[in-house]
C-alpha cells in the first residue's frame, strides 16, 4: 500500500509533520503493520527518534521485539550474542535495551560506564528465574573441578559463579572449548540435551526450561508438515529434542535469519517466538512465514510507548552490585572470546 496521511481524531499526536518524519519507518513495516495502527505508533516512533539524538542514546533490539521497535527505532538488532558484542562498540552515553532483563544486565556488564535502561524492568525470563548463584555454588560442591557453562539467559548473580557463558548459537563451541570430558551446563535442559547430541563431551544439565519453547511438541511439527509439505521448519535449540529432530534446521535466532537469507525458501515455519517471523517477513517478502509460533509474555512487555517513556524520563536504569559485576563480566567476556558457533 502507498503511504498516505490520514489524520485520526483519537490520536491528536499524529500530525502531517509526524507522518512525514516517520514515513521511512512506515515504508519498512507496511507489510506487517496494519495501516490503521500507524496513527497510534507513529507519534511514539517520532518521539523516540528525537530523544535518541537528544540523549545520545542507542537502542538495542532483540530479534523477538515487535516490528515497530525492531524496524522503527532500533540501531542494533540481533540475538543475545550480537547485542552483547555490538553494545561494546557504541559511542552512545545511553543504551536502551529492548529485550528482557538479563539482556539489559549483560549490556551493563560490558558497558559499566554507560547508562543502561530497560523500558520495563518486569520483563523477565523463565530460564533466568530457574537458577541462582547459590545453586551454582552447590553444583561446584557436588561436581568439584567440573567447568560450569551458563546460558547467557541468566542473572548477573549466576554469571558471577560461572566459568563461561554461552548463547544458543555458540553453545557447542563453548562446551568443547575446555577440552575436557565433562561439563555442567545451566540452566536450559533442552539446550543442554541438544548440544549433548552433537558432542562427545558429557553434559550435566540443569532442569530449567524456556516457557515459550518448551510448549512446542513433535506432533505439532508433524501436523505442520502434512498441511504444508513444501515448507522448511527452523527450530530454536531451546525446543525439546524431539522437535529438533523433526526440523530442517536448528539454531539461534541469528542462525535462522542467516538461513532464510541464504536459502530464500518459499515457505518457512519458525519454531520460536512469534515476533521473529514478523521481523523476517519485513526483510524477506519473497518468503511466506507460517505463524506456528508462541508469544513470550516477557518480551511483549517491551512496547514502543515504554521505550519513549524510559528515554524521556531516564527511568528504569540497570544497576549491578560492583562486586558481582566484576566476576560476571569475565564469564561474558570469555564467551565473546570464543565467538559465534
Amino acid at each position: 500500500m502507498d503511504f498516505q496521511f490520514h489524520p485520526a481524531a483519537d490520536e491528536p499526536g499524529y500530525t502531517a509533520e509526524v507522518a512525514e518524519r516517520t514515513r521511512p519507518a512506515f515504508e519498512r513495516m507496511k507489510s506487517v503493520i496494519p495501516e490503521n495502527n500507524w496513527p497510534y505508533l507513529a507519534p511514539y516512533i517520532d518521539e523516540v527518534l528525537r530523544l535518541k539524538v537528544e540523549r545520545n542514546a542507542v537502542i538495542l533490539a532483540h530479534n523477538y521485539m515487535t516490528p515497530d521497535i525492531f524496524h522503527g527505532v532500533a540501531d542494533i538488532r540481533g540475538d543475545s550474542l550480537a547485542l552483547a558484542r555490538e553494545a561494546m562498540d557504541t559511542d552512545a552515553d545511553v543504551i536502551v535495551v529492548c529485550g528482557v532483563h538479563f539482556m539489559a544486565e549483560t549490556a551493563k556488564l560490558l558497558n559499566p560506564g554507560k547508562t543502561v535502561l530497560i523500558p520495563d524492568p518486569l520483563a523477565g525470563c523463565s530460564l533466568a528465574e530457574s537458577i541462582t548463584g547459590a545453586d551454582l555454588r552447590e553444583l561446584r560442591k557436588k561436581y568439584p573441578g567440573v567447568p560450569i557453562v551458563s546460558y547467557v539467559n541468566t542473572s548477573a548473580d549466576v554469571k558471577a559463579e560461572t566459568d563461561i557463558c554461552c548463547t544458543s548459537g555458540n553453545a557447542k563451541k563453548v562446551v568443547e572449548s575446555f577440552n575436557v570430558d565433562r561439563v555442567i551446563m545451566t540452566p536450559d535442559e533442552y539446550l543442554a540435551r541438544n548440544v549433548a547430541a552433537e558432542t562427545d563431551v558429557e553434559i550435566i544439565a540443569w532442569s530449567g526450561k524456556c516457557m515459550v519453547h518448551e510448549t512446542f511438541e513433535a506432533k505439532q511439527i508433524k501436523r505442520l508438515r502434512r498441511a504444508y509439505p513444501d515448507a522448511v521448519v527452523l527450530a530454536h535449540p531451546e525446543c525439546p529434542p524431539e522437535v529438533i529432530a523433526l526440523a530442517d534446521y536448528a539454531g539461534s535466532t541469528a542462525g535462522m535469519a542467516d538461513w532464510i537469507a541464504d536459502n530464500k525458501p518459499k515457505q518457512a515455519a519458525l519454531i520460536t517466538e512469534c515476533s521473529m517471523s514478523a521481523n523476517l517477513a519485513t526483510d524477506h517478502p519473497g518468503t511466506e512465514f507460517l505463524r506456528s509460533c508462541s508469544l513470550c509474555p516477557h518480551m511483549q512487555r517491551i512496547t514502543i510507548d515504554k521505550v519513549a517513556d524510559c528515554l524521556r524520563d531516564m527511568t528504569h536504569e540497570v544497576i549491578i552490585d560492583p562486586a558481582i559485576a566484576a566476576r560476571a563480566r569475565r564469564s561474558v567476556e570469555r564467551m565473546l572470546e570464543v565467538g559465534r558457533g
